[in-house]
């Protein structure tokens, strides 16, 4: 399994119009084969930060997403608005049920 986690940061004034953009991408991964979730939020309003949380079946499902039409469109929306982005990637070799 592979776990993404992306921090993005905007200018908070181009939240508004960049919310289809993440929605559309959101509903558009649920669709992928080997997507096991992918979640959108904005994590502060008023830093414009947005979290990306992303946990795909092997290495081939992560790569058909970066190469995916979706993924494209988004990256030109956040063209020109993205001050910061960090996105790390996490080979996960196990996992457990949490208990809540």
């Amino acid at each position: 399994m592979i776990i993404v986690i992306a921090r993005i940061e905007v200018d908070p004034v181009d939240l508004d119009r960049l919310r289809p953009a993440l929605d559309a991408m959101m509903r558009a991964t649920w669709e992928e084969s080997g997507c096991l979730s992918y979640s959108v939020a904005i994590e502060n309003e008023a830093g414009g930060v947005i979290s990306v949380v992303e946990r795909w079946a092997d290495e081939a499902a992560m790569q058909e997403h970066v190469g995916s039409a979706h993924l494209a469109a988004f990256k030109r929306a956040m063209e020109g608005v993205t001050k910061f982005a960090d996105v790390r990637a996490f080979d996960v070799i196990g996992e457990r049920s949490f208990g809540l």
